[in-house]
């Protein structure tokens, strides 16, 4: 029989690319989510019954553990940008990774993954890094074999890094721009899931990676990059981070007078805290060479998917060819 495998927020963003890996590589895959008929495109990754979306909150303690029941490894993507409500920083990315930890050791669970991110060992500031930081520590606890996986920010079709910077470039032709000069090294989504395949049927030894693209730009130059893809010309204005501060401290306060019912979805103030922080793997730390993985750079990527933000759309290509014609 086929090895079984349970991956918390199985349907997320790098969850569904580790989940299809693993598919076509014959694992039995429990796809652990809280809304399960929200996750039903993952069936498809695999044969009938092969991939299933099953109920679970990490905050349960119940849930967890019946889900992971009989896996032989497990995968935990869950994480959250919400600093306050139940699901917060402290609920899910701490509590939340130890109680999984801590029932993989129970149960006997031969192997497990844990997806952090990159820097949260260097970022003191943020709530957000401090704790990505107290669950990979509760972890390791628990589970001393285990592979922590420090993917820097991640970019595939899905992304909230290049989609979210090419919408935004719809609304006029100046770019403001926060925290222009820090370094990024974006790695690409199904470069950081083979990681995850690789850690699950232990081919990569235990221990912590940090996972960066094979380029390191800094914000305003991954932009430019975006800029060129989706074939608009903007005038990028890097703002001081004091106007962040303030812009972030505004939008907290309308969500929190609000009680939650306004989401601030553009910049808060832990993530200008963040943004004060290069992004990029560091001297010495073991990665994709020690994986044997060579990383995708985000230029053979991002055109097969931010065509939707260009001028024409689809019809680009044929728009500029129609230039040409002669009369």
């Amino acid at each position: 029989m086929s090895k079984l495998v349970t991956i918390y927020g199985g349907s997320g963003f790098v969850g569904r690319y580790i989940a299809q890996q693993l598919a076509a590589k014959g694992w039995r895959i429990r796809v652990a989510v809280r809304r399960p008929n929200e996750a039903l495109f993952v069936k498809p990754y695999g044969a009938v019954g092969q991939v299933e979306p099953v109920l679970c909150n990490i905050r349960d303690e119940a849930s967890v553990a019946a889900v992971m029941r009989g896996a032989d490894a497990v995968v935990n993507c869950v994480g959250t940008f919400d600093s306050r409500g139940k699901n917060n920083f402290e609920a899910v990315q701490v509590e939340g990774a130890d109680r999984v930890a801590r029932i993989a050791a129970q149960q006997g669970v031969e192997r497990m993954v844990h997806i952090s991110a990159l820097g949260v060992d260097r970022d003191e500031a943020s709530v957000y890094a401090r704790t990505k930081l107290a669950g990979e520590q509760a972890v390791l606890a628990h589970m001393p074999n285990a592979v922590i996986l420090r993917p820097s920010v991640m970019f595939g079709p899905e992304d909230g890094f290049f989609n979210r910077f090419a919408g935004l470039s719809r609304f006029g032709p100046v770019y403001p721009l926060f925290g222009g000069e820090t370094k990024f090294q974006p790695a690409y989504v199904s470069d950081v899931a083979q990681a995850a395949v690789m850690s699950v049927e232990g081919t990569a030894q235990p221990g912590i990676y940090e996972l960066g693209g094979p380029e390191v730009k800094s914000l305003r130059g991954w932009i430019g990059v975006m800029l060129e893809s989706i074939k608009r010309r903007r005038l990028v204005v890097n703002l001081p981070f004091w106007i962040a501060k303030v812009m972030a401290f505004a939008l907290d306060m309308v969500s929190i007078m609000s009680l939650g019912l306004i989401k601030n979805r553009l910049i808060t103030r832990d993530q200008v805290k963040q943004l004060r922080n290069d992004n990029i793997v560091a001297e010495g730390a073991k990665g994709f060479a020690d994986l044997g993985i060579e990383p995708v750079a985000a230029e053979a990527v991002i055109d097969s998917y931010l065509w939707r933000f260009r001028p024409s759309g689809q019809y680009d290509a044929i728009h500029d060819s129609a230039k040409n014609l002669k009369a």
